[in-house]
């Protein structure tokens, strides 16, 4: 179906852009919104460096559901304003956290993950949930790799509107 690879070195804008077309293929043409969040989370898992979970909320009613995502298991609900990716989904603002344990409420499904980068996912004004990735370094995600994520976010928004 689809085949590519983005070589280690890669400095992080463009290894965003390789990742928004990857993502792009993969979604145009599927109705399908769990399908495309789960090869979403798959190419995050595959192509970024340094990572230890990948994947989405979702916003059912007023609160957070996981979705599809790769890594260890994880809360199945977050309520609106708790953890990153509460905070998030309820300012609608991306989240960029050095250091997880510095970040008051927030939530440890998984005690590895040291960094976090927490981009909500709009679409035609509506909250349809938020991308999450973790990493077990501190300081993991830079401003590029909040802008790529933000790109991502608003390239796939309509595939997963359902």
């Amino acid at each position: 179906m689809f085949a590519f690879d983005i070589p280690a070195d890669t400095p992080a804008a463009e290894r965003w852009d390789e990742i928004g077309r990857a993502a792009q293929a993969m979604v145009d043409g599927e109705p399908d919104r769990i399908a495309n969040m789960a090869n979403v989370a798959a190419v995050l898992w595959q192509f970024l460096p340094d990572v230890n979970w990948t994947g989405f909320y979702r916003m059912v009613g007023d609160e957070l559901v996981l979705g599809p995502f790769q890594g260890k298991a994880a809360c199945i609900r977050i309520p609106l304003g708790q953890g990153v990716c509460g905070a998030a989904a309820a300012t609608r603002a991306t989240q960029l956290v050095e250091d997880v344990h510095a970040f008051e409420g927030h939530i440890a499904c998984d005690a590895d993950s040291r960094s976090e980068l927490v981009v909500p996912i709009l679409h035609d004004g509506q909250l349809l949930g938020v991308i999450d990735l973790d990493s077990p370094t501190p300081a993991r995600f830079t401003a590029d790799d909040a802008a790529g994520c933000e790109k991502l976010a608003a390239l796939i928004a309509p595939a997963l509107a359902g």
